[in-house]
């Protein structure tokens, strides 16, 4: 087992929680001082959590170490998908010098005295890992500074990167790394991060903290994919735990991380809009229910209510903006610049002029067809993205300019759709789990009727040619 360095110290931290009479009172002095997230770091493989494309029995990284041989590795992923623990669990398998280098904070005068050593430990029958956070932020020639020296297998270079390779890292030195695809984790990944952290010694363990079900699931959505963020999250709602202790009175044998808790240290609610004037709200609901209603006489008397009582006319006019698109949407498709016409002639004209614009607006809009499919499709879309993340994007929708890419899958079955005579083609354009999801379902009301049917003939002869090839299967 080789020891490395991060910036020149030796990685140490979890060794510091070898003795478990120690550990509290690291707990408790110097380790407090560190993030969260930097103190559940994973030493080994066994701790590692998600990436099991990679880490898992038989994959390729768990052969690597178990071979205790580590080529040059880009690793390129998203921020908290475990670039850097990965780079120091493989570096901990060989007897190397691991030396931890930042692409942000140092450059080629730094590279020379690094390859200098290396030398001096090549002599002495010593490699060295260089690990390079963020390389794409080298430019073209700090890249070239070190290439020879991957190229000669002087430096073993493990590359961590949150930008595609392809655009970011130069052809020749990308040749000589192979490219590992780490994923966002999974929620349930985080969530077994967070209990873990929970009662881990190293991490929050001494405080004997549990955490809510609804907490977990919003701490698990939130973070993203990102384990560092659900982390720092953590540490946040357990010193406002800690807090609130204080403010007791009473001693709770364990405490619990509450949903209000995991929100406030997201800053995740929703701030209430400005609560005093009732008549106001009382008024623009009116206003915005007789046009919902298709009343255009409520609709306008509401309206010159408001303005008569000294509303900000371009207030009403952002309200009707808004309404163009949640009730009428594409069953008037004229309707929303109609609505941002009549800002711009009030903007143009101001009172009293301009309220006249504000009027025809207002009598346009409640006379016009009605449709919420566009406000109903919002509601679905937030949900789901807030439930499942930041999903791939499809392989076979991905642009691929590079050889790298393609090789990767990129672009890989995608139909263009101006080779068919009619234009249509039979690929999903939604991501694998949401396979199928239909959100924007058009009223008959309107223009909405014409763009119902026009969808409606579309996915029959989609539906049709689907039938017609299963049956030439």
């Amino acid at each position: 087992m080789g020891q490395g360095k991060l910036h020149g110290h030796k990685i140490s931290l979890l060794d510091a929680f070898s003795n478990p009479a120690h550990n509290m009172a690291m707990a408790k002095s110097t380790l407090t001082d560190i993030p969260l997230a930097e103190r559940m770091r994973p030493g080994t493989l066994e701790e590692f959590v998600g990436q099991e494309h990679l880490v898992g029995p038989g994959r390729l990284l768990q052969q690597l170490f178990d071979q205790g041989r580590i080529p040059s590795l880009l690793l390129w992923g998203p921020p908290g998908s475990g670039k850097t623990t990965l780079a120091t669990i493989l570096a901990s398998r060989v007897t190397a010098e691991f030396i931890f280098f930042s692409a942000v904070l140092s450059g080629v005068k730094e590279i020379r005295k690094i390859v200098e050593e290396a030398r001096k430990r090549q002599e002495a029958g010593q490699s060295t890992i260089l690990f390079v956070d963020e390389i794409h932020r080298f430019n073209k020639s700090q890249q070239d500074a070190f290439l020879p020296h991957v190229e000669s297998g002087l430096l073993v270079l493990i590359g961590a990167t949150t930008e595609n390779p392809s655009f970011h890292v130069i052809a020749p030195l990308l040749s000589r790394c192979q490219v590992l695809v780490l994923n966002p984790l999974e929620p349930q990944h985080i969530k077994i991060l967070v209990q873990r952290a929970l009662s881990d010694p190293r991490g929050l363990g001494h405080l004997q903290l549990t955490i809510e079900e609804e907490a977990l699931d919003l701490l698990a959505r939130a973070a993203d994919g990102d384990c560092r963020r659900a982390l720092n999250c953590l540490e946040t709602a357990a010193t406002l735990v800690s807090r609130g202790e204080k403010k007791g009175s009473t001693t709770q044998a364990q405490d619990s991380i509450s949903l209000e808790l995991v929100e406030e240290a997201l800053q995740h609610r929703a701030l209430r809009y400005d609560t005093g004037g009732e008549e106001h709200y009382n008024l623009i609901s009116a206003m915005h229910k007789s046009l919902r209603d298709s009343d255009p006489d409520g609709a306008m008397y509401w309206t010159a209510r408001m303005l008569e009582a000294g509303e900000d006319p371009l207030y009403i006019a952002r309200r009707l903006i808004r309404f163009a698109s949640e009730d009428i949407g594409n069953a008037d498709p004229q309707a929303l610049q109609v609505a941002l016409n009549c800002r711009e002639a009030y903007h143009m004209l101001g009172t009293p002029e301009g309220e006249l614009a504000l009027l025809q607006a207002v009598a346009y809009l409640a006379t016009a067809p009605k449709s919420n499919a566009i406000y109903r499709a919002q509601k679905l879309l937030k949900r789901d993205i807030r439930k499942t993340g930041s999903l791939p994007v499809p392989m076979h929708l991905r642009n691929a300019p590079t050889g790298l890419m393609r090789d990767l899958g990129y672009g890989s079955g995608y139909q263009y759709a101006h080779d068919r005579p009619d234009g249509l083609v039979d690929q999903e354009h939604l991501p694998d789990r949401l396979q199928g999801t239909v959100y924007y379902d058009p009223s008959n009301r309107g223009y909405e009727a014409i763009i119902r049917d026009r969808l409606l003939k579309w996915r029959k002869i989609l539906k049709q040619r689907a039938q017609t090839h299963a049956k030439k299967k």
